[in-house]
């Protein structure tokens, strides 16, 4: 697969990274099997891609533990290893924000045993908490670099002023937030700008939580422990009218010879020079799939036609 750069100044990784959450979380988790999810890891890591990311509160925590055993050895060195911080397990309720700099610090050497590692390659505010300033919380992630546990820091669902806060105080490595030819709301101010800051752009759920792929056509075909089942756009009337969307997607396709996750996937790497989608699976069928995505060549026609799709029905959350 091909490379890039991680922004301006950092290293090349593959163009397709790998989002881990779902291997332990959110998904369909009664079918967890980890030691499939160690398999497609390492298969993910033979078909070029480099950047694996997972987080703390996935799980909560498991999600590291089975990356940090996939990255044992030798493969460590293959992988650019990424994880976040900054979200709290709610103990049966909502999650909750937590950024003070005493977590943070508390966090890193966690996670750091969970994954098996003296060090990440990138260390992300997962969210910015409102009770704490974000220079406050950058300020103990930009200790964590200075420290040598993690070689860089990202943020992750933040404006532009966040960002520019958090520049002034360490220089701010990554961007991640939620990209896809459904959800393109970054594309008005957070891209543009991370693009002229040469900061790499990670996009997560690229392929609209799988629905992109045209492989979900109901919502009673959701497994009962899945989160979509409680995300406006999977309820069964606007699901029908989102169809028509992914219909489309399928249509360009069948065109290109290719398949709708490809399709969708292009759309997101032709965004920018530092756009580094981080679609998630724990199967080997699909990964090869998105991975395929770094091969096609969208015409600039294709791409007015994907641009012209209509918004989906239902909001993100």
């Amino acid at each position: 697969m091909r490379s890039a750069f991680f922004g301006s100044g950092g290293p090349e990784v593959g163009v397709i990274g790998l989002g881990c959450m779902g291997m332990t979380h959110a998904y369909d988790v009664r079918s967890r099997d980890d030691e499939r999810s160690v398999r497609v890891i390492h298969q993910a890591l033979d078909l070029g891609v480099t950047l694996i990311d997972t987080a703390d509160v996935y799980g909560p925590y498991s999600n590291e533990e089975v990356v940090g055993a996939a990255l044992a050895g030798p493969h460590r060195e293959r992988a650019f290893l990424a994880t976040k911080v900054g979200i709290v397990p709610g103990g049966g309720g909502p999650n909750v924000r937590d950024g003070r700099p005493e977590h943070v610090r508390r966090s890193i050497d966690d996670s750091l045993r969970r994954l098996g590692t003296d060090h990440v390659d990138l260390y992300q505010l997962h969210r910015v908490d409102p009770a704490v300033p974000i220079e406050e919380t950058w300020g103990a992630l930009a200790e964590a670099v200075r420290a040598g546990k993690a070689r860089r820091i990202g943020l992750s669902e933040v404006g532009v002023e966040e960002i520019r806060r958090a520049q002034a105080v360490h220089p701010v490595a990554s961007v991640q937030s939620e990209l896809s030819l459904w959800t393109r709301h970054v594309l008005a101010e957070v891209l543009p700008y991370t693009e002229e800051q040469g900061i790499a752009f990670l996009p997560f759920s690229p392929l609209g939580r799988g629905f992109l792929t045209g492989s979900i056509s109901s919502f009673d075909e959701l497994p009962e422990d899945d989160l979509r089942r409680r995300l406006p756009r999977f309820q069964q009337d606007a699901l029908k009218a989102n169809l028509a969307l992914v219909g489309r997607v399928r249509e360009i396709a069948e065109r290109l010879g290719t398949t709708p996750a490809r399709v969708a996937l292009a759309w997101v790497l032709a965004q920018g020079r530092y756009v580094l989608p981080i679609p998630g699976t724990k199967t080997p069928r699909y990964l090869e799939d998105n991975v395929g995505a770094a091969a096609v060549e969208l015409s600039a026609a294709d791409l007015a036609e994907l641009d012209a799709l209509p918004a989906p029905e239902g909001g993100r959350y």
